[in-house]
């Protein structure tokens, strides 16, 4: 059976705000579309992202610019149909009895065009540099309350190493193994080892929602453009893994 098919609920754990849409917009609306209840828990607010040249500029460094990644937030799950989003860190995405917590956006930077490595000044209080256990148990509340049927995230590479992406798969991993949650790894090229999906019947739903991401890119066409200038094709195809754990 498809990795697609007779999900009543799903969870997708996410770094930052735009990564649910950039990497993953065409499975959401997929599930949707196919009747499933779709999660998103995001686990920072993207408070270090850089931000494109334009009316949001000053926004690069300051507090506004996280409320504005919460703004964008709201919009693109709107658009995508997601049923409801959680912040890790927060109620019910937090350990019962501990006060409310907010993992920041620890920030990367390139070892080579197409990977990330951690950033030398990430702070005391980013995700990254929270313990795997605490960050993992607040995952481990909100799979109580929800009891998703299938929890997705990235793969143990982080996708393309950003730090934050990585420590979203290891607490992902760590927290459905310890609820007994079958658990996919989002694949960026096919793979033996996994589904591929083919989703173009998506490509305005996703557009639009990317377009709710104006501080960190622009759409042209059917290219996102990054802040920094790079250019990628929309995507409407991604792959799914089980993970061994949840086989």
């Amino acid at each position: 059976m498809s990795l697609l098919d007779s999900q009543g609920s799903v969870l997708f754990v996410h770094a930052h705000p735009d990564d649910e849409t950039i990497s993953t917009g065409a499975l959401i609306a997929e599930y949707v579309a196919r009747g499933s209840e779709v999660y998103l828990v995001t686990c920072s607010r993207g408070e270090r992202g850089e931000v494109v040249a334009g009316p949001l500029t000053a926004l690069a460094g300051t507090a506004q610019l996280a409320r504005e990644r919460e703004r964008e937030l709201a919009r693109a799950t709107r658009i995508l149909g997601v049923t409801e989003r959680f912040w890790l860190g927060e109620q019910p995405a937090r350990v019962q009895g501990l006060a409310p917590r907010r993992y920041r956006d620890s920030g990367m930077m390139w070892i080579r065009p197409g990977l990330a490595g951690p950033a030398p000044d990430a702070a005391e209080d980013a995700l990254s540099m929270a313990s795997l256990a605490e960050v993992a148990k607040d995952l481990v509340a909100l799979l109580a309350v929800l009891r998703p049927s299938l929890v997705i995230s990235y793969d143990d590479g982080g996708g393309y190493g950003h730090p934050d992406h990585v420590r979203a798969h290891e607490a992902a991993l760590a927290a459905s193994a310890a609820t007994g949650t079958p658990f996919a790894e989002v694949l960026e090229r096919p793979a033996v080892d996994g589904e591929w999906f083919d989703l173009p019947q998506h490509l305005g739903l996703v557009t639009d929602a990317l377009r709710a991401h104006a501080s960190q890119l622009t759409v042209h066409g059917t290219d996102i453009v990054h802040s920094g200038g790079q250019r990628e094709p929309i995507g409407t195809s991604a792959g799914l893994r089980l993970h061994p754990s949840g086989r």
